[in-house]
C-alpha cells in the first residue's frame, strides 16, 4: 500500500470534484432512466451511484476512521461483491432523493474529517483509492449513457468542460506510419517510488523485448470502415475461433454503434444522435475480437502491453529510461491529452502533438483506451491491496487495455496504469493501435 502525502485541501478538492461529477452525470435523467433496462453490461444507475458512496463510506469512514454506518441497510444494498449483478434491479433501493442524500452525507463526513485533522497515511491512501474508484465509475456512467442512447452529459460545476475542445490544432508533420522500438531489457510496471499505484501495477520487473514497429496513431474510423467494407465481418479467416464464435452468436456485421445508409457511407451513434463517420477520429467501441480480426486483415498485430508501455514511456532506444507520462513528468493538460470530458468525444488522431511520447507515438494517453494482445495476469510477486477484489478475481479472464479515454480522469493515469475487460466488451471507450508483424 503506497500513497503520496498530499495536502488535506487537495484531498477535499478531489472528493468534492468526484462526487459532483457523479451527481451531474445523473441529474438530467428521469427515475425510469436511472433504473434502465436489465442488461449484462450495465448496472442500474440508481444502484451504481449508491455503490460509489457506499464504497467510500466503508473504506474511509468505517474501516479507516471506525465510524458507524450511515444507513444500517447499506451493506445489503450496495456491496458489489456480495450482491449478484442480475438482482440489482430487484433490490428495494432507496428513492432517488434518499440516494442523493446518502451521497452528499458521505461526502460531507469525509470532508469534515479531512478538515479537522492532518490525514495519516492510511487515511490518505483510502481517500485516494475511493476517489479513483469513483472516477472509474463516472467513466462507466458516461458509457452507460452511450449504451442506452441517453443525451450526452451536461456538467454544471465550475471546472466542467464546455463541450468545445480548445486544442484542435493538427500537427503539420506526418503522423502516419510506424515508430521503431529497439529490442532489449525493459522494466515493465510501476516503480516503488510512485506516489500511488494499484496492486496490479506492482512492481517494475525486467522483460526482454524484441525489436518492433508500432503505429504512431490508433486505427481510425476510415481504416476500420475499409475492413468492414471488404467483408471483414463475414470472412472467417480473419477471426480466431473464439472471436468467430462471438461474431456468429451476436450476428455482428460492423461496430456496435454504426449503421450504413448507402454503399460506402457510414454513420455512428454518439449518445442520442447519429453523425456521419469521421474519417480521422479513432475507431471506438470495438472489442478485442474485432481489433484482432482487423489486424489479421491488415497484416498487422496488436502490441503486447510491454511493447505498448515501452512505446509510451521511452524513446525506443534507451529502454531503461522511462517517463511517467509519454511527454515527460509534467501532469496531463488539455494541450497534451483529450481526457476529463474535454471534447465530449474523440478528437482527430493527428491532434495533440505536444503529448507525443519521446519515440513519436501520439495520444498514448487519452482519446481511446487501447486493446493489447496481453491477457490480464499478475506481475511477479503480486500481493493484493486491502481491496482484494480489485484485480485478483479477474486474472486470466480479461485482456489488458492501456492509455485512457476521453472520459477518463487524468489524475488517475500514468504510463503503467492497467485497465482490463473481457474481450467481448464493445460498450467501453476502446480502440487500438497496431504493430508490424516483423521488424
Amino acid at each position: 500500500m503506497t500513497a503520496v502525502m498530499i495536502s488535506a485541501d487537495q484531498l477535499i478538492d478531489w472528493v468534492c470534484d468526484a462526487r459532483q461529477r457523479t451527481l451531474d452525470l445523473v441529474a438530467d435523467l428521469t427515475d425510469e432512466q436511472l433504473m434502465g433496462p436489465r442488461l449484462p453490461i450495465i448496472n442500474p444507475l440508481l444502484w451504481e451511484i449508491g455503490h460509489v458512496a457506499w464504497f467510500q463510506e466503508i473504506w474511509v469512514l468505517r474501516r479507516t476512521c471506525g465510524l458507524p454506518p450511515i444507513l444500517k441497510e447499506a451493506d445489503s444494498l450496495w456491496d458489489s461483491i456480495a450482491i449478484a449483478h442480475d438482482i440489482r434491479w430487484d433490490l428495494h433501493l432507496p428513492s432517488r432523493e434518499k440516494t442523493l442524500k446518502y451521497l452528499t452525507d458521505v461526502r460531507d463526513r469525509v470532508v469534515e474529517i479531512l478538515s479537522t485533522r492532518d490525514p495519516e497515511p492510511a487515511l490518505v491512501y483510502h481517500v485516494m483509492y475511493t476517489v479513483f474508484h469513483e472516477d472509474m465509475h463516472t467513466e462507466a456512467f458516461t458509457y452507460t449513457r452511450q449504451t442506452l442512447g441517453y443525451p450526452p452529459p451536461q456538467f454544471r460545476d465550475g471546472n466542467a468542460p464546455s463541450g468545445e475542445f480548445l486544442e484542435r490544432r493538427l500537427d503539420s508533420k506526418d503522423v502516419g506510419g510506424d515508430v521503431a522500438i529497439e529490442g532489449g531489457r525493459f522494466m515493465l510496471g510501476a516503480d516503488p517510488a510512485e506516489p500511488f499505484v494499484f496492486d496490479n501495477e506492482k512492481w517494475a520487473h525486467e522483460v526482454e523485448l524484441a525489436p518492433f514497429l508500432i503505429s504512431r496513431t490508433p486505427v481510425t474510423q476510415r481504416q476500420f470502415a475499409d475492413f468492414v467494407d471488404d467483408g471483414g465481418y463475414r470472412r472467417q479467416e480473419f477471426w480466431s475461433e473464439e472471436g468467430w464464435r462471438w461474431r456468429a452468436e451476436t450476428k455482428a456485421e460492423h461496430p456496435v454503434y454504426w449503421r450504413r445508409e448507402e454503399p460506402g457511407r457510414w454513420w455512428r451513434r454518439h449518445f442520442d444522435r447519429w453523425v456521419p463517420l469521421e474519417d480521422n477520429l479513432p475507431v471506438i467501441h470495438v472489442n478485442w475480437y474485432e481489433a484482432e480480426a482487423y489486424c489479421r486483415w491488415a497484416g498487422r498485430r496488436l502490441p503486447t502491453e510491454a511493447e505498448w508501455e515501452a512505446a509510451a514511456a521511452t524513446d525506443g532506444k534507451a529502454l531503461s529510461l522511462k517517463r511517467r507520462f509519454p511527454w515527460g513528468d509534467h501532469p496531463p493538460s488539455p494541450d497534451r491529452v483529450n481526457m476529463d470530458w474535454s471534447a465530449m468525444g474523440c478528437v482527430d488522431v493527428r491532434a495533440l502533438g505536444s503529448g507525443d511520447s519521446s519515440c513519436g507515438c501520439r495520444q498514448m494517453l487519452g482519446n481511446v483506451w487501447e486493446w493489447t494482445a496481453t491477457t490480464f495476469l499478475p506481475y511477479p510477486g503480486f500481493q493484493p491491496d486491502p481491496y482484494k477484489e480489485y484485480s485478483k478475481p479477474w486474472f486470466g479472464t480479461r485482456k489488458v487495455l492501456r492509455g485512457g479515454a476521453w472520459a477518463t480522469r487524468s489524475r488517475m493515469l500514468r504510463n503503467t496504469w492497467r485497465n482490463f475487460f473481457t474481450p467481448d466488451r464493445r460498450d467501453v471507450f476502446a480502440g487500438f493501435r497496431t504493430c508490424a508483424l516483423e521488424r
